[in-house]
């Protein structure tokens, strides 16, 4: 299994490498899908939805697909991630896009996708790629006041949970001290990171990439 969890996307060279490192051939011949569901439910400026793809647009992929797992049958999104290298999960409300993960059938497919796909996830993409999406809670009620069913487990693909966004000026309030308080509450390790770190995971082997700051709270 091959993750890149990211806070903010593909922000600098160290984190451009290590997906390179990942997929071991040229970008020019692999194929990206961009999955932007967890946007859907954000009103306002779209900029960091369209900064991201803009970021995967100047590495020249072969290609570069918009899959929205919410607005197509089950039956065309499975043929056209199959049909791909690398899924980039975007950004967004954690549990808007935990919701469509489920109702989708996704959550089931993903286990046969990541036997040849890297996953890419940023910020709500890599939350939900962790055991537990409650460090999102504050993204759950409108989720909850339109879909009612709804809960807090992730996808479980590592044993731990990440916080992104650390020190961003846009989520002030998420600081390593908010993060040191929060963990109490959580049985799980937590990794807080900023917008210049991702956590690569290759197999077995796990390993935090960086050009920022970042904290491992462990239990």
């Amino acid at each position: 299994m091959k993750l890149l969890l990211t806070s903010s996307g593909l922000e600098n060279q160290s984190i451009i490498k290590a997906l390179s490192d990942l997929l071991q051939k040229p970008f020019s011949e692999s194929k990206v899908a961009f999955i932007p569901t967890a946007a859907n439910l954000e009103d306002g400026d779209k900029w960091w939805l369209i900064d991201n793809l803009k970021s995967l647009q100047e590495l020249k992929f072969r290609s570069l697909d918009i899959v929205d797992i919410s607005a197509l049958p089950e039956k065309i999104w499975k043929e056209r991630l199959n049909d791909v290298d690398v899924i980039f999960i975007s950004g967004g409300n954690t549990y808007h896009l935990m919701y469509w993960f489920n109702k989708s059938g996704f959550s089931k497919f993903l286990p046969e996708l990541l036997k040849t796909k890297i996953y890419v996830g940023i910020s709500a993409g890599t939350v939900v790629a962790t055991p537990n999406i409650v460090n999102a809670e504050f993204e759950k009620k409108i989720v909850v006041d339109t879909y009612k069913n709804v809960n807090d487990k992730g996808l479980s693909l590592v044993d731990f949970m990440i916080e992104p966004h650390i020190n961003s000026q846009y989520f002030p309030e998420f600081t390593f001290d908010f993060v040191k308080k929060e963990s109490q509450k959580f049985s799980f390790p937590i990794y807080a990171i900023d917008d210049n770190t991702a956590i690569k995971i290759d197999g077995e082997k796990l390993e935090v990439i960086s050009e920022g700051v970042w904290k491992l709270f462990e239990k």
